[in-house]
């Protein structure tokens, strides 16, 4: 194993072929659904992690305006650019922005706050935890509502492939080629809440050889989101919702 790279890094194959791997996940179908149907009828809607602009552009096409911050510069790059991809009504709907959830201050209002896709699960459980409630409070109007996407704890406490040679995806890329993906490394500590996995990236060629490969570290975090989201005045609104069987939506509503 080389050099293992941060996820969504600068040249890393996770930031390059997100849309690839997201688009083959069954498991977040019916995220963008529900997220609508929290934010009402065209909603301001401000999105915590809005990597390569998935979940803004469709609420856009649904009539919602959408602010997304994203942190990581590769993602935020190829948000910027699907604008070009949709039609300019849609594309006026949705703001990007660089930026922190666990700081950044708009000095603005929204209907609805969403961090989809397990965002909250990449930072680390405490500190960057309530500071990321206190960003979806602060900009949340009174009595409106907070969604976060976070993963199963017995889906991250499952043992890694039983063999680490066969990959765990294998797609065809935008290219031609092929994308496959290796879980090399696999590990769980429970008592800090703490999943670490290496996956390995191999880009093929249409022809089958490797144009590029590389390590990459995901590293997942969780524990009761209420107490962290209680301590900034954000209220479990209703039970957990379920989605796609490996984790669900929390909503809190601003009190």
């Amino acid at each position: 194993m080389g050099q293992v790279r941060p996820y969504y890094a600068d040249r890393g194959l996770s930031a390059a072929f997100y849309d690839t791997v997201t688009g083959a996940d069954e498991r977040l179908a019916g995220d963008i659904a529900i997220y609508a149907d929290l934010a009402g009828t065209e909603g301001r809607i401000l999105e915590l992690g809005a990597g390569t602009g998935r979940v803004a552009y469709a609420l856009a096409a649904l009539g919602h305006r959408v602010t997304g911050i994203e942190i990581a510069p590769a993602m935020l790059a190829q948000a910027q650019a699907r604008r070009a991809e949709v039609p300019a009504d849609i594309g006026h709907r949705v703001t990007l922005r660089r930026g922190d959830m666990t700081s950044i201050d708009l000095k603005q209002e929204f209907d609805l706050v969403v961090c989809p896709y397990f965002t909250l699960a990449h930072v680390p459980r405490g500190a960057a935890w309530k500071n990321t409630f206190a960003t979806a409070a602060r900009h949340l109007r009174p009595g409106g509502l907070a969604a976060f996407h976070l993963p199963l704890l017995e889906v991250m406490r499952r043992p890694g492939p039983v063999n680490p040679a066969v990959p765990v995806l294998d797609r065809p890329t935008p290219a031609g080629g092929r994308l496959l993906l290796y879980i090399r490394q696999r590990s769980f500590r429970a008592e800090v809440g703490r999943l670490d996995q290496v996956i390995e990236y191999v880009e093929h060629d249409a022809r089958g050889a490797v144009l590029r490969r590389g390590d990459e570290r995901l590293t997942y975090y969780l524990t009761d989101p209420q107490p962290p989201a209680a301590s900034v005045g954000l209220l479990c609104d209703r039970a957990p919702i379920p989605l796609g069987g490996v984790g669900e939506i929390w909503v809190f509503v601003k009190a």
